[in-house]
């Protein structure tokens, strides 16, 4: 059984999120406060963590900066406030997605079971044996083993980072629109914000080389050959 901790300090909404995400076959386990949060995840080490930004103690983007620091677990961040300043501040510290208030649970469960999906394991050596490794300049990609180097070092890159570039290397030079990398790497089969693609691609590029991924305006990305 899928493992969810759940963090909200609204009693009405955390109890009613934890009734219908245990009607859906989770196990919940929740906190009202951030530093709760925390211990409990340290703890349980959940499948999944959802998190509410505005928390006292410790607001959610802090908590799920600290969880990353931890863990690979997929971080779902709920906040009612849609100021892009909180939703990439979050998605920086490391979250996966980010959902805004208010939802019905069948979304939330949606959005539950896409990003645990796109954090599971990248298929590897059986999916493309025999493929050749792949060179970018300084970066090489092994679509067998999924290692990256850049200038001879081993990259170390998260399950969506990976798929991001697995993505880019299947089309060099070819421009990947941000719904295409949405339906593709987010699984989104719905309309998605597009600022979840451009905050995982600025996290990829600190760590390729920032030039090596183009931004075509009123496009969307193309990854450089030479």
């Amino acid at each position: 059984m899928t493992e969810v901790l759940l963090v909200e300090d609204d009693a009405v909404i955390r109890e009613a999120t934890q009734i219908a995400l245990e009607a859906h076959g989770y196990r919940v386990r929740a906190a009202e406060d951030g530093l709760t949060g925390l211990s409990l995840f340290r703890e349980q080490a959940p499948d999944v963590a959802v998190l509410d930004i505005m928390l006292p103690g410790l607001d959610g983007v802090t908590l799920a900066g600290r969880i990353r620091q931890e863990s690979g677990a997929p971080i779902l961040l709920i906040s009612a406030r849609t100021d892009p300043v909180d939703v990439v501040l979050g998605l920086e510290a490391g979250a996966d997605d980010y959902l805004t208030k208010p939802f019905h649970a069948s979304v939330l469960v949606a959005r539950i079971r896409s990003v645990l999906r796109r954090v599971a394991p990248v298929p590897g050596a059986e999916a493309h044996s025999g493929a050749a490794l792949q060179s970018f300049g300084d970066l090489t990609f092994d679509p067998a083993s999924l290692v990256v180097r850049r200038g001879g070092s081993t990259v170390s890159l998260t399950t969506t980072e990976l798929k991001l570039l697995r993505e880019f290397t299947a089309s060099p030079s070819t421009v990947l629109t941000r719904d295409l990398l949405l339906q593709r790497v987010w699984d989104y089969m719905w309309e998605g914000d597009t600022r979840v693609v451009d905050v995982h691609i600025q996290r990829l590029r600190a760590k390729i080389g920032r030039d090596r991924i183009e931004t075509v305006r009123g496009f969307g990305y193309k990854l450089r050959q030479d």
